[in-house]
């Protein structure tokens, strides 16, 4: 086994931040050791868990750069784990959507095709961060269930969500968001756009009840962990509590999270929602929700260095300390997905660490007192790989 010491640190414990080195013996860490030993010197940058990403939709993005323009999908999975760890994100889970919109057969095909491509990655040592698959499951169409059955049983699918974007509820329930998002993104004309709202709902109509039972009850049958995507009220999360969901993702009202929080599950959010100062489509903000202790985890979803500087933006605005920021980002999704070989800095956890200067800018337009992170190293297992 190779041992190795960072040392000169600032290591950031689940209650504190201590001056210090980290004893890591081959994949695991051993123990802290005094500032001042033998080994790496950290230059009195922060040391933080390696983060534990459970929801980012960048994968489909390497993979699918422009609409219908596809890009080989090892080399997309590469690009995309080059990002990840780059970020400091040690462990992440890609989100993949099963579920075909109107006139695109291609949506449920992209799954099967990138889950192969992360496993061939993985198995030949390719891979700097460990990637794991969250099933984004639409449940408002009709090959849903078909492209579960093909991709749900194989062992890095940890992780599904129950979605439901039908605007006029949940996510969209400000239909001119989704407008906005669908112009953008598809270029409709608004006979277009309102032709294609109005296929959704009949869709929706006829699978999304139905779906969301049928899919909760195979995810439990196979104890993957279930997330409910974008409740909005009370009602959704009963329903999704009843389904046995543990993961409230994106609560789109405070009223949500509230129900959430009674119901013991754990709250995602997305961080680009604290960096940005709110929900782009106009929902609940997740600094909202942290002040009034309804926020477990932060996810990048779809900016991945976002949850580093989300936790960082926090810390330096004194809303949190830096222990409870890396929790956000690192101790509380590991615990939420069951992983308890890491998201913190002791004895016996895996040595997936990221060394982190902090910088206070001058220029930009981020909130007064944020703090820029700045990776300068990640280690994940033992093995340096960003």
């Amino acid at each position: 086994m190779t041992t190795t010491t960072l040392a000169n640190a600032r290591v950031v414990l689940p209650d504190e931040v201590v001056h210090a080195s980290v004893e890591i013996d081959g994949d695991r860490i051993i123990g802290l050791g005094a500032p001042d030993a033998s080994g790496e010197d950290m230059a009195g940058d922060y040391l933080l868990p390696g983060l534990v990403e459970l929801h980012t939709d960048q994968v489909e993005s390497h993979y699918q750069p422009r609409p219908r323009r596809f890009w080989d999908p090892l080399t997309a999975v590469i690009s995309h784990d080059a990002q990840m760890a780059a970020s400091g994100i040690t462990t992440v889970f890609d989100a993949l959507r099963i579920g075909s919109g109107p006139g695109d057969r291609t949506v449920s095909q992209s799954a099967g095709t990138l889950i192969e491509a992360i496993v061939h990655a993985a198995e030949e040592g390719l891979l700097r961060a460990d990637h794991l698959v969250h099933l984004r499951c639409e449940v408002a169409t009709d090959d849903v269930i078909e492209a579960f059955e093909e991709v749900g049983g194989h062992d890095r699918v940890r992780l599904v969500s129950l979605m439901d974007h039908t605007p006029g509820q949940r996510q969209y329930a400000d239909v001119s968001a989704f407008r906005t998002y669908m112009r953008g993104k598809h270029r409709f004309t608004d006979e277009e756009f309102e032709a294609h709202v109005a296929e959704l709902h009949v869709r929706a109509e006829k699978y999304s009840d139905v779906n969301r039972r049928e899919m909760a009850r195979r995810a439990r049958e196979r104890g993957i962990t279930m997330a409910a995507h974008d409740d909005a009220t009370a009602l959704h999360v009963a329903e999704s509590t009843d389904l046995g969901v543990r993961i409230s993702e994106f609560p789109t009202t405070e009223t949500a999270a509230r129900a959430a929080r009674a119901a013991g599950q754990l709250i995602v959010m997305g961080a680009p929602n604290i960096v940005r100062g709110g929900s782009h489509s106009g929902n609940v903000a997740a600094q909202d929700l942290l002040v009034e202790g309804l926020l477990d985890i932060l996810s990048s979803d779809y900016v991945p260095a976002s949850p580093l500087q989300a936790a960082f933006s926090l810390f330096g605005r004194d809303l949190v300390t830096l222990p409870q920021a890396a929790a956000l980002v690192s101790g509380n999704p590991a615990r939420a997905i069951g992983l308890d070989d890491r998201g913190e800095i002791a004895a016996g956890r895996r040595a997936d660490l990221v060394r982190v200067r902090a910088h206070r800018p001058i220029v930009g337009n981020l909130p007064e007192g944020a703090l820029v992170p700045i990776v300068r190293g990640v280690w994940r297992e033992g093995s340096r790989v960003a």
